[in-house]
């Protein structure tokens, strides 16, 4: 539906992964699945931390918010989309859209700097491990994960308004699953020259130091572990990074082609399709990246299972007792 100026409306229309009707019954039930993976894992994960005192180091503090993180990175566009396969009227209201927008990109810089603090933990635990305990003492440590989101909210909101000021005149119609930066531009009928800059300078700079903050960190990684005369040595050093490799891996190698390029139409197809690695799978694959691979982590989790099965079979005992 045509619209003449940004004050003649107040929703959008969200076209989803697909216009096929038949595909999405089953688009839904797949996604559910993913969601409720998503969150029974990052809550799992945070939870399960919490409760075993063992874990409550810099490492497992880092790692607690990145889960935090991801559970509302996948919160903040899931049930509209859920609501979406179901429904024939795939509105979002302008404050909704100006909401997920601004969240989405918020939440991503943040995700890139906390990612960047753990490398930063994994620096200092295998360079300098002797100072770990001052250099990443409890404050440090606050102050790290703090900043992520400071810059990440305040880099949204500029974002976010930015891209709300734009004149949407040719249609409220988003060639998305969500609301986001890319397909939004192509709706506005004016100059969006300073927003792509803006964005494209945000992408850019917010993605390499991010990813230098690791790469750095892990050429100094290397360097230390390679120095370690025996194997073992050098394997538990890599396991404690093999994990934090493999979430960066999965979460920037689908983010490089996505925002630091101007929006076409071309893209924006594209973008879906990326959007979905990180939007749903890199959430629902981190917490199993970080338990199928720590030690810790699974300990922790079969004495918290062992002691649970304790109790139960105690109370059955003294049911069975008390029966009688």
């Amino acid at each position: 539906m045509p619209i003449r100026n940004s004050t003649a409306f107040t929703e959008f229309i969200l076209l989803g992964l697909t216009d096929c009707p038949g595909l999405q019954p089953l688009l839904f039930v797949l996604f559910l699945i993913i969601y409720l993976g998503t969150l029974l894992g990052n809550l799992g994960l945070m939870v399960l931390i919490r409760m075993d005192s063992r874990l409550h180091t810099p490492m497992y503090f880092f790692l607690t918010n990145l889960a935090f993180v991801d559970l509302c990175y996948a919160s903040n566009a899931t049930p509209q989309m859920l609501a979406n396969f179901l429904s024939d009227k795939k509105t979002i209201s302008f404050v909704g859209c100006f909401t997920q927008c601004y969240v989405f990109i918020a939440l991503l810089l943040t995700e890139f700097y906390m990612l960047a603090a753990m490398a930063y933990d994994r620096y200092v635990a295998i360079c300098n491990p002797l100072h770990y305990n001052v250099r990443m003492s409890r404050r440090v440590c606050i102050g790290l994960a703090t900043f992520p989101y400071v810059y990440g909210f305040s880099d949204g909101l500029f974002q976010t308004i930015l891209t709300f000021r734009l004149a949407f005149c040719r249609s409220n119609v988003i060639n998305h699953f969500y609301c986001a930066d890319p397909p939004l531009i192509r709706l506005s009928c004016s100059d969006t020259s300073i927003k792509e800059y803006a964005m494209l300078v945000s992408a850019g700079f917010n993605l390499s130091s991010s990813l230098a903050i690791i790469v750095v960190s892990y050429a100094f990684i290397l360097a230390a572990i390679l120095r370690i005369k025996s194997a073992e040595g050098q394997r538990k050093a890599f396991s404690t990074c093999g994990s934090h490799m493999m979430a960066v891996t999965l979460f920037y190698g689908t983010l490089f082609c996505m925002y630091v390029r101007p929006p076409t139409d071309k893209t924006v197809e594209e973008s879906k399709i990326i959007a979905v690695f990180y939007t749903f799978v890199s959430p629902v694959l981190n917490p199993l990246i970080y338990s199928l691979r720590n030690k810790d982590v699974k300990q922790a989790l079969l004495k918290i299972l062992t002691r649970n099965r304790v109790t139960v079979a105690s109370v059955f005992k003294l049911s069975q007792k008390t029966s009688f």
